[in-house]
């Protein structure tokens, strides 16, 4: 089973790469775009054939190393 996890920052945290790339899209004349918000996307082939069993394992690899849940927001996908 393929898991797909973005991970993004919570609301409230400041994310200057988000700023940063903001001022770029302004500077080149996107002047609508507005409220840039930077994360990270990951595919994880989970090897298990039961959905619930692989839906844990998925959600245990966020809380303990995809996604630090102080700051971060993390969804995933099971296909």
């Amino acid at each position: 089973m393929k898991a797909k996890i973005h991970v993004t920052l919570k609301q409230g945290i400041l994310d200057p790469q988000g700023k940063a790339i903001e001022h770029a899209l302004e500077s080149l004349g996107f002047k609508n775009a507005g409220n840039v918000r930077v994360g990270k996307y990951m595919e994880v082939d989970v090897n298990e054939t039961d959905r619930a069993n692989a839906d844990a394992q998925v959600k245990q690899m966020c809380e303990k190393l995809l996604a630090n849940t102080v700051i971060e927001d993390y969804r995933y996908e099971l296909g």
